[in-house]
């Protein structure tokens, strides 16, 4: 990562942040993928901030939805700065609500439960911890985030049962959980393609904030 970055965007995974790598960005950008969860992200971005001092920072990747009328694809982004508000508003992303998680809300019901109990619209891992440190260092910072799973279906696996204790996934728990739950694989392949969706339209938005016209 070149020096002098100006306007950091982290991601928890790489499948997250493929789609804006493979755009034309101003050298002053920088990405990052953390790992996942929100001492991965906290660590990672720390780091990052030991040596660099961006003026901005977004915090990216995908969410689950809680508000049912969310779609995949949909996205959405929260931040306390009114620039970064009026920029991400005019790029075609809708203000909503986050609910920075330490597990994968994987069902329906848990989904709801979120709802009632934060009344936020989406979840993630974490943008919370992002923040905090922005916050400490007086660094503008926004979460942007695509739906990649709706409020209104059940993830095809539990993928909290899958991971690694660091919460990366774990590919053998991955392939023995299909081996014995083939019915699986239209909904894994469903997400598979609802993520692409989502990683595409993020891009897209990103891109106008980042290199507005």
């Amino acid at each position: 990562m070149s020096a002098g970055i100006q306007t950091l965007v982290s991601f928890a995974l790489e499948l997250e942040a493929g789609a804006l790598r493979q755009r034309a960005l101003p050298s002053a950008t920088g990405i990052l993928v953390t790992g996942m969860g929100r001492r991965k992200a906290e660590a990672a971005v720390a780091d990052f901030l030991q040596r660099q001092s961006p003026g901005v920072v977004f915090t990216c990747g995908f969410a689950g939805g809680l508000n049912p009328e969310l779609k995949p694809g949909d996205v959405l982004f929260e931040t306390t700065d009114g620039g970064l508000r009026e920029r991400l508003m005019a790029a075609g992303a809708n203000l909503a609500s986050f609910h920075c998680a330490d597990r994968i809300a994987t069902t329906i019901a848990e989904k709801s439960a979120l709802r009632q109990q934060t009344g936020a619209d989406a979840v993630e891992m974490e943008s919370g911890a992002i923040h905090a440190l922005c916050r400490e260092r007086d660094i503008r910072c926004a979460t942007v985030r695509a739906i990649s799973d709706t409020a209104n279906e059940d993830l095809p696996l539990d993928f909290n049962r899958i991971s690694n204790p660091d919460q990366s996934l774990n590919y053998g728990k991955l392939a023995w959980a299909i081996a014995r739950s083939p019915g699986a694989i239209p909904g894994l392949l469903r997400l598979q393609k609802n993520s692409r969706i989502a990683a595409e339209r993020l891009a897209e938005v990103l891109l106008r904030v980042i290199s507005p016209a």
